[in-house]
C-alpha cells in the first residue's frame, strides 16, 4: 500500500468514530504524520464541537513539529466560520505545509474553497487519495448535497421461504410476529442509531404498533415518519406518543403538535419522490425504510433505494405475504448471523 493511501485508511478508521453522531455534519478522520510516524490523530465527534482537525493538532504534543509535518484529512477541510472557526484557517496559522486531502467536500459552503485557501496560503495540497472509500464513508452526506434526497436503507426479515409476514389468522394480532432472534433485533437497533430516520407505512403501524426507537441499543432514537394517508392509525398507537420526533405523511389537513409534524402528500402522485422531498427539507440525510412489503416495493419501483439489508429466518410460513422483490440489486455481501442469514444489496443503478 502506497504511503498515503496507508495514512488515509487510518483516517477513515477514525472517522467511524463518529457514525450517528455528527448529523448534519459528515464524518471526518485526521491525521498528523512526522518523519513516518503518526504524532497526531483525530475525528469529528458531534456538530457543534471540533473537527477532526482540530482535534488532531491538539492531540500534537510537540506543536514544533506542525510545520515539518503532513496532515491527513478524509474530507476536504472547512473554509468558513460555521459552529466552528474554519479548520483551514487553523492548517495555515500552525505552519503546516502538506495537506493531503481524501475528497473534496459537495456543500456549497465548502466545495473547494478550503483547497483554494490552502493553495493560496502556499501549501502543498494533494487531493483525491482513496477518494470513492472517502466518498463512502459519507455515503449519506453525499447523497443528501449531491441528489437532494436521503440516503435510503431498505430492510426487511423474510421466512426461509420468502415471506415477510404470515398470514393473519396465523398470528397473535396483539403483538409483532418476530422472524429472527434477539441478536438480530438488537443489531437493527444498533442501525437505527446510525441513521437519522426510519419509515413505515400504515399497515405495518397498525398491525405491529413498533415504537420504531433504540430500546436495545445505547444512542438516539431516529425521527420516525409514518405514512397514514387518512389518519386512520389510533392515536394510542406507539407512534403517536410524541417521544421522538415524529413525521405523518397524510393527505388529511391537520395541525403540528409536541413532537408530531404533519406534512401533506398527494397519494396519486410519486408518492416515495414526494417523501423524499420532505426528509430533505427536514434536513435528514438518511432513512430506513422498516416496512411494510407494500411501502418497500413502492420505493424500489421508482428507484429510490441505495442499499438493502435483508434478514432470512429458520422459520418457514408456506404463505403469507410475499417479500419485496429487488429489480435491480447487486449483492454486496452476506453473513450468518446467529442462526440467521443476512444479506446486503446495493442498487446498481446508483
Amino acid at each position: 500500500m502506497k504511503i498515503h493511501e496507508k495514512y488515509m485508511v487510518r483516517c477513515v478508521q477514525l472517522a467511524k468514530n463518529g457514525l450517528g453522531t455528527t448529523y448534519p455534519n459528515p464524518m471526518v478522520g485526521s491525521v498528523i504524520v512526522h518523519n513516518n510516524k503518526i504524532i497526531g490523530e483525530g475525528w469529528h465527534k458531534k456538530s457543534g464541537e471540533p473537527h477532526a482537525e482540530v482535534n488532531a493538532i491538539n492531540s500534537v504534543i510537540n506543536k514544533e513539529l506542525l510545520a515539518e509535518s503532513t496532515i491527513y484529512v478524509s474530507l476536504e477541510p472547512c473554509s468558513h466560520y460555521g459552529k466552528t472557526p474554519p479548520c483551514s484557517d487553523l492548517i495555515i496559522a500552525k505552519g503546516i505545509k502538506k495537506v493531503i486531502i481524501g475528497t473534496v467536500d459537495p456543500f456549497n459552503e465548502v466545495s473547494g474553497r478550503g483547497i483554494k485557501k490552502l493553495l493560496e496560503a502556499g501549501c502543498e495540497v494533494q487531493v483525491g487519495v482513496l477518494e470513492n472509500l472517502c466518498q463512502d464513508l459519507n455515503k449519506r452526506f453525499f447523497t443528501f448535497h449531491n441528489k437532494k434526497r436521503p440516503y435510503i436503507i431498505l430492510k426487511w426479515a423474510e421466512s426461509a421461504d420468502g415471506f415477510i409476514a404470515p398470514d393473519s389468522s396465523k398470528r397473535d394480532k396483539k403483538k409483532p410476529f418476530w422472524i429472527t432472534n434477539s441478536a438480530s433485533k438488537q443489531l437493527v437497533h444498533k442501525w437505527r442509531s446510525e441513521e437519522q430516520s426510519i419509515l413505515v407505512g400504515s399497515t405495518t403501524a397498525k398491525t405491529d404498533n413498533p415504537s420504531l426507537t433504540t430500546r436495545e441499543w445505547y444512542g438516539n432514537s431516529p425521527t420516525r415518519i409514518v405514512i397514514d394517508k387518512n389518519l386512520s392509525i389510533n392515536k394510542d398507537n406507539y407512534l403517536y406518543d410524541a417521544s421522538v420526533t415524529t413525521l405523518i405523511i397524510t393527505e388529511a389537513e391537520s395541525t403540528h403538535s409536541k413532537n408530531l409534524k404533519y406534512y401533506e402528500a398527494d397519494f396519486n402522485s410519486d408518492l416515495p419522490m414526494q417523501i423524499c422531498d420532505i426528509l430533505h427539507t427536514e434536513g435528514l440525510q438518511s432513512v430506513i425504510i422498516e416496512g411494510g412489503a407494500q411501502t418497500l416495493q413502492h420505493f424500489i419501483d421508482a428507484g429510490l433505494w441505495d442499499e438493502a439489508r435483508v434478514f432470512k429466518g429458520a422459520v418457514y410460513f408456506k404463505s403469507g405475504i410475499k417479500s419485496p422483490l429487488l429489480n435491480t440489486a447487486k449483492e454486496a455481501g452476506s453473513t450468518g448471523y446467529t442462526g440467521d442469514f443476512l444479506t446486503y444489496y446495493l442498487n446498481k443503478n446508483d
